[in-house]
């Protein structure tokens, strides 16, 4: 079975548990469709080729037209290749329902691009507690000393300062599956996840679970 699927984040919700607790969850589409299989005598490695939300054909350029035409399924956003076990099962042009892959009790992990911050300061980007706030106090926001003068000579790579924040790749781990709508593809995962609404993620199976 391939260890994963792509999702689309559609946004957050909640809903009740048996005990009547509220669980906030958030709603990811994943109806995935299999482009290409690659095989050890072919490409050395076993995987799956998956992609995500149809795309015009006018948006698309001949090679890749091509591509998708040898595999039997529409024009799409996103490609990746996954791995997993048994993938002798899958067929190119073959859609992948979420359903099939991962049920409720699952433990996922979900990798997505975090939201941009643009330029922050050192308070906010790396929540330093800042300088004096008494009266004639001229670093109360200030990141403080950087580096010596005479030895090294210069600022160590690495050094928490200001600059851009977010926009990178998150993977937030060990998110519970608590609902499976396999007829719409979509999933309901207990807590957040990376991105923005309609940012694309990439859910696999727990690693340490």
């Amino acid at each position: 079975m391939i260890e994963g699927v792509l999702g689309k984040k559609l946004g957050m919700t909640h809903i009740y548990s048996e005990a009547g607790e509220m669980v906030p969850v958030t709603v990811i589409q994943a109806g995935n469709f299999v482009v290409q299989k690659k095989t050890k005598e072919n490409d050395g490695y076993e995987a799956l080729q998956i992609g995500i939300l149809e795309k015009k054909e006018s948006r698309v350029n001949k090679a890749m037209k091509g591509h998708f035409k040898k595999a039997g399924t529409p024009c799409l956003y996103r490609l990746m290749e996954l791995k997993g076990d048994k993938l002798d099962d899958y067929k190119p042009g073959q859609s992948l329902n979420c359903g099939d892959v991962f049920k409720v009790g699952d433990f996922i992990d979900v990798s997505g691009t975090s939201k941009g911050k643009g330029f922050m300061g050192s308070m906010r980007r790396h929540h330093f507690s800042g300088g004096a706030e008494s009266h004639g106090s001229m670093h109360n926001r200030a990141p403080g000393s950087i580096g010596s003068s005479s030895d090294p000579s210069r600022v160590y790579k690495g050094m928490r300062m200001a600059g851009h924040m977010g926009s990178a790749k998150v993977t937030v781990q060990n998110l519970k599956v608590v609902g499976v709508r396999a007829e719409e593809n979509v999933l309901l995962v207990s807590g957040a996840v990376p991105g923005a609404i309609n940012g694309l993620v990439v859910i696999k199976k727990a690693l340490k679970k």
